[in-house]
């Protein structure tokens, strides 16, 4: 199998965090420089269809994009430690947190770094109120994550699971924008520090 990878984007970086949870080293990595528009080419698109990363190529030739469609699969392969659910009901409260942290926080956090960084104004046609009003939806978001983690570890279950990886990297990408959450989210800056000691937290970075 080969990673079709970019480093520093978030969603990317989703599917580097969960193979390093699970220790998996035996998937080829095929960085892409999304800048230069290699994710655009022709032959990448034969394969992905879409010009996005992450994309994961099959031995038979089959790519998958998505970066949460890439991690079930790989859970069906690599199954401990297990991130998305040992039974019905652990699975949907997994399921839940995960779509809540997406919606409510990294998908707005994402967003509003795409249309402030100067870098980032390669990818798309940048807006200063985009951006804001963006940030401001990921704040009251980070609201809800903070009210969830008063009487829980972990979002979703009693380990770090899918939910906890993606929620946090939507909130990390914001260090490109030098943006820290608030000091009174309390519960948040306390899971965010367990998520950033954990080993996978520096290989999720990439180079």
């Amino acid at each position: 199998m080969k990673l079709y990878d970019t480093p520093l984007a978030p969603n990317p970086r989703r599917v580097r965090w969960f193979m390093a949870e699970k220790g998996i080293g035996d998937i080829d990595v095929v960085a892409l420089d999304l800048l230069k528009g290699e994710h655009k080419t022709g032959h990448y698109l034969a394969k992905a269809g879409l010009p996005v990363v992450p994309a994961l190529e099959l031995d038979d030739g089959t790519t998958i994009t998505e970066s949460v469609a890439i991690c079930r699969y790989l859970e069906s392969f690599y199954p401990e430690p297990n991130l998305f659910g040992r039974d019905p009901l652990e699975t949907a409260v997994i399921e839940m947190w995960m779509r809540r942290g997406e919606l409510l926080v990294a998908g707005p956090f994402m967003l509003s770094v795409r249309h402030t960084h100067p870098a980032l104004s390669a990818l798309e046609t940048q807006s200063p109120a985009v951006a804001e009003h963006q940030k401001k939806s990921a704040l009251h978001g980070l609201k809800v994550i903070d009210h969830r983690l008063a009487d829980h570890e972990w979002l979703a279950g009693d380990r770090i699971t899918i939910a906890d990886i993606i929620t946090y990297i939507g909130i990390d990408f914001g260090r490109l924008i030098k943006f820290k959450p608030p000091e009174e989210l309390a519960n948040v800056a306390r899971w965010m520090a367990a998520m950033r000691e954990r080993p996978a937290a520096k290989a999720g970075l990439g180079a």
